[in-house]
């Protein structure tokens, strides 16, 4: 049966969802939005941190690159495990162990400590997307993985917006400790994890018979050719997403000189944005296919750019930053279930989390580059934001117009 043949039969079928599904679904949302709560904290208070602990921005930015930069390894260790031993019990200790560093980073009496506790931050934040996103998948009705990509997806931004409104409501009243401190508070999803989110059915099918273990080395065999495709993919989407989010409100504080509250109000309003966007691009990818909406979506952050990095006024910024993320986090929206139809069945979980965190990886330096450069501007960070902003959009419209159509294809597909 060919792809489409495939998806019109999914958009026939109208079989309701069952309890267990949307248990899974709010799992894994729930897992992915928290998880950007938690580092978007960051993003927020790193002025705040490297007065705090006497340090510098630039200084304080390599807490952000750390984390990136060892999320592979985090998406290697639990997506292994979460191989062998299901998704959602190791998806919980994932949840679990992140939210016991989050509260250690509030303990943080210098920034060498704090710079190491985010080290360990990475590892455990790396193995939460691929896990989830496996679990999600495999577990919603086929006809609606396009939705439920955007749906999944948008949890990075809504994390980012919750950590937004903490800022805003509790920054300075309980100051950057006691904003890490509440990121302790996912430990409560990985408990109703445990109790409430039943396996995923498509790794129950398969992942108890003898003949189904991972053979990793022959999967990259394989699948290599498929795998660094992906792996560039991400790099330039990471570079996109945290090119464009990452320093931003520091942007705002520092070259704009806004208050909390007003740098609160506009990131409230631009994930706001990118929550929509990602659920609007997820859910037509269903219908138009998944390279063309990441295509369209990318390309259409171009002439935003101006009104992003160059306008004066709050108004016209947050207008800019509406209409940036709305089309970033558009695109975004499509790779959930792109990466996970990409994937080969028999390493999904580890492989979707290993590619995803390998490209960002390569896009770690992003927020140290973008700090260093615009403190070589004398603090001007428009044109750093810019130029990777609009750089990485051409990049995955090119990348993605090369790749491979994965709309239609059933999930218990092994290649």
């Amino acid at each position: 049966m060919t792809g489409e043949h495939t998806a019109s039969a999914q958009s026939r079928d109208r079989t309701p969802w069952t309890a267990p599904q949307r248990r899974a679904l709010f799992a894994g949302v729930g897992s992915w939005t928290l998880d950007g709560l938690d580092y978007f904290i960051l993003v927020f208070v790193l002025t705040d941190v490297a007065h705090g602990l006497k340090s510098t921005v630039t200084t304080a930015s390599v807490a952000i690159t750390l984390t990136l930069l060892l999320r592979p390894i985090g998406a290697i260790i639990f997506g292994a495990l979460a191989e062998k031993f299901g998704r959602k019990h190791i998806l919980a200790i994932n949840i679990l162990l992140y939210s016991v560093i989050e509260l250690i980073s509030a303990l943080s009496p210098t920034m060498t400590f704090f710079l190491v506790t985010r080290i360990f931050y990475g590892v455990m934040m790396g193995g939460i997307w691929g896990v989830a996103s496996a679990l999600t998948m495999e577990t919603v009705p086929n006809r609606s993985r396009g939705w439920v990509s955007g749906v999944f997806q948008a949890g990075y931004p809504a994390g980012y917006l919750i950590a937004a409104i903490l800022y805003g409501l509790l920054g300075e009243a309980i100051g950057w400790r006691g904003l890490f401190a509440l990121g302790g508070l996912p430990v409560l999803l990985a408990v109703y994890m445990w109790i409430f989110v039943k396996e995923s059915p498509v790794w129950l099918e398969r992942g108890t018979s003898k003949d189904s273990k991972p053979r990793y080395l022959e999967t990259f065999k394989h699948s290599w050719k498929i795998i660094v495709f992906a792996i560039v993919l991400m790099a330039a989407f990471n570079f996109f997403s945290h090119g464009t989010q990452d320093m931003y409100p520091t942007f705002l504080k520092e070259q704009h000189g806004f208050g909390n509250g007003v740098e609160s109000l506009i990131a409230i309003f631009y994930n706001i944005a990118a929550i929509l966007g990602g659920i609007l691009a997820g859910t037509l990818s269903q219908k138009l296919g998944r390279r063309w909406v990441m295509i369209v979506m990318s390309l259409l952050v171009l002439p935003a750019i101006p009104l992003w990095a160059y306008s004066h006024t709050a108004v016209m910024l947050g207008l800019g930053a509406f209409i940036v993320q709305f089309m970033v986090q558009g695109a975004w929206g499509v790779i959930p279930a792109y990466l996970n139809e990409l994937m080969p069945l028999g390493a999904r979980a580890m492989l979707t989390g290993f590619v995803y965190q390998v490209g960002n990886v390569i896009a770690s330096p992003n927020s140290t580059l973008q700090a260093s450069w615009a403190e070589h501007l004398g603090g001007n960070f428009s044109l750093p934001m810019s130029v990777i902003a609009a750089s990485v959009a051409v990049i995955i419209a090119v990348l993605v117009f090369f790749g491979k159509e994965t709309r239609g294809k059933s999930i218990e597909e092994t290649d």
